[in-house]
């Protein structure tokens, strides 16, 4: 099991995040400690310019970015709808 690292920018955009939302998210992130390559996570690799990070899916329209800060660590980027966590 991995050790999970939240940023700031994580910690906030979550806190406003619905409470279904939230609570889908606690699930999502058992599952990333344990294969962040889960296929229930829908983990894929981000292209330029956002090389080295990587993204899963916490419903349809919500991704959560991270990236893997080392063997066992990974530190959770942001949460936000699709149509914003790209840019």
């Amino acid at each position: 099991m991995v050790r999970i690292e939240y940023s700031r920018e994580f910690e906030r955009q979550a806190s406003k995040l619905e409470l279904r939302l939230r609570k889908k998210l606690t699930k999502l992130l058992t599952l990333l400690a344990e294969n962040c390559y889960d296929s229930r996570l829908h983990t894929k690799p981000l292209s330029e310019p956002f090389v080295g990070i990587l993204s899963f899916r916490v419903t349809r329209d919500w991704r959560v970015t991270f990236h893997l800060t080392n063997p066992d660590t990974i530190r959770l980027l942001e949460v936000k709808h699709r149509k914003d966590i790209y840019r």
